[in-house]
């Protein structure tokens, strides 16, 4: 799959709001009530990775989340990083 352009990157980001880029990722951190919480969006987050087989890199302390996408085997920046944002925003919206 091949990495996607500086500005194709951006516009994409403008329809997902509170995802930034970091570098060859696109990230989010999220602020949950509590602990349970966050591990609950946590196994979701995991539930949605595995049916994608497309595992982000997660970061959690008590009641934040972090959540950052890249596809490595590419090298950057793909479709498939965007895809699994939007499914982990419509199940964290």
């Amino acid at each position: 799959m091949a990495t996607l352009g500086d500005d194709e990157i951006a516009r994409r980001l403008d329809a997902l709001p509170g995802w930034r880029r970091e570098g060859d990722a696109i990230c989010r951190e999220y602020e949950l009530a509590d602990f349970v919480e966050a591990l609950g969006l946590i196994a979701q987050v995991g539930a949605l990775a595995e049916r994608a087989n497309h595992h982000p890199t997660l970061s959690n302390t008590y009641s934040r989340l972090r959540i950052e996408l890249s596809t490595h085997d590419a090298g950057g920046i793909t479709e498939r990083d965007f895809a699994l944002a939007r499914a982990i925003e419509d199940r964290a919206g």
